[in-house]
């Protein structure tokens, strides 16, 4: 039974990304895998559910192979901008995380999520770099005053600009946002209570 939902999942992934999220419907997902529609539902309620899963285990492999690329005896803003701009270019460069850019596409998923995991819902995305973050306040690095989850949430803030581009100007984009993480970082990494 587990094989059909590797199968399903397989399938969809592939389909996902080479036609995208919207492009891509539950009956080509089953015609790949050699099953009935019905068949689908018995291991997925909705083909948002499925890119969730997909988008969820793709964001965790790009956070991953970013943290361990990442050198951490650099000062606190060389490191971000590091994690950023490797984060920026892993979504980019991935069919599956590029639906990122879809706004309608990350609502849907976004909502659905926030509706299975309640409050702790963008934490999904960021919780990996929580633990450089509180060892960078325990070194007095970054500061203590503020709790390490507030700060990831900035950093959060900081990669969600990257969906507002258009509306900023792309023109301003790339300058725009090394200004605006190196004025947060400036801020969070002044200890000087």
């Amino acid at each position: 039974m587990e094989d059909k939902k590797i199968l399903i999942y397989n399938c969809a992934k592939e389909l996902f990304s080479k036609k995208g999220f919207k492009d891509t419907n539950i009956s080509e997902i089953t015609k790949m895998a050699g099953m009935a529609i019905g068949t689908f539902y018995n291991y997925y309620p909705s083909k948002e559910k499925l890119f969730m899963d997909i988008l969820l285990e793709e964001n965790a492999k790009l956070k991953k192979r970013c943290l361990h690329s990442l050198d951490l005896n650099q000062p606190p803003l060389t490191v971000v901008r590091q994690m950023l701009s490797m984060n920026i270019e892993g979504i980019r460069s991935n069919p599956i995380l590029k639906e990122w850019y879809n706004k309608s596409v990350y609502n849907k998923i976004e909502q659905l999520y926030r509706e299975e995991n309640g409050s702790q819902a963008t934490e999904f995305l960021y919780d990996s770099f929580l633990e450089i973050v509180t060892q960078w306040q325990a070194q007095g690095k970054m500061r203590k005053d503020m709790d390490s989850k507030m700060i990831m949430m900035i950093f959060a803030a900081i990669i969600n600009v990257d969906t507002h581009k258009a509306e900023i100007g792309l023109e301003y984009f790339p300058q725009l946002l090394d200004h605006m993480t190196e004025l947060i970082m400036k801020s969070l990494t002044d200890c000087s209570e």
